[in-house]
C-alpha cells in the first residue's frame, strides 16, 4: 500500500490543478474589463531636515497640508511619514525624517501639473529646502 502512496498523491494534485486552472481561465476576462483606467502616480519625497537640524514638525506639516497642499490638491491625495537618506553635493550621506505625498491623477492634466510645482516651490521656500524628490509613474487603476 505504501507504494501507491505518491501516484495517488500526483493523480490528486492533478486532479485538482486542472479545475483550478479553469476556473482561474474563466476569470481572466472578468479581471481585464474591470474598468481600468490610464492614470499618472505621482510621488514627492519632502525631507524635513535643514543643516541636519529638524525643521518640519508634525504640526508645521499639517499646516502645510491644510494650507497649500489641500487646496491645490481638492480631489485627494495620500501622505505617510518615511526615513530616508540624503546626500547633497560633496557631502556626507546623512538620515533624514521624510513625509511622502502621493497623488494619483489623469495624465496629460496641466492643472495637477502646475498645482504639484506650486506645492514643491512652497515648500523649498516654506522650509529652507534645497530641494523636493518628485517620481512620476505611469499606469493604470480602478476607482
Amino acid at each position: 500500500m505504501m507504494r501507491d502512496w505518491p501516484y495517488r498523491t500526483h493523480d490528486t494534485r492533478l486532479g485538482f490543478s486542472v479545475p483550478l486552472a479553469l476556473l482561474l481561465l474563466a476569470c481572466a476576462p472578468a479581471m481585464q474589463s474591470s474598468g481600468l483606467q490610464d492614470v499618472v502616480t505621482e510621488r514627492l519625497y519632502f525631507g524635513r531636515n535643514a543643516a541636519n537640524i529638524l525643521v518640519v514638525s508634525y504640526s508645521a506639516w499639517a499646516a502645510f497640508l491644510r494650507e497649500v497642499v489641500g487646496t491645490r490638491l481638492p480631489s485627494g491625495f495620500t501622505v505617510w511619514p518615511a526615513e530616508g537618506e540624503w546626500r547633497g553635493p560633496g557631502k556626507a550621506p546623512s538620515r533624514e525624517p521624510t513625509f511622502v505625498l502621493e497623488v494619483v491623477h489623469a495624465p496629460r492634466s496641466a492643472g495637477t501639473d502646475s498645482a504639484i510645482v506650486a506645492i514643491i516651490a512652497e515648500y523649498k521656500r516654506r522650509f529652507g529646502q534645497e530641494s523636493v524628490l518628485r517620481v512620476v509613474t505611469v499606469g493604470r487603476a480602478s476607482y
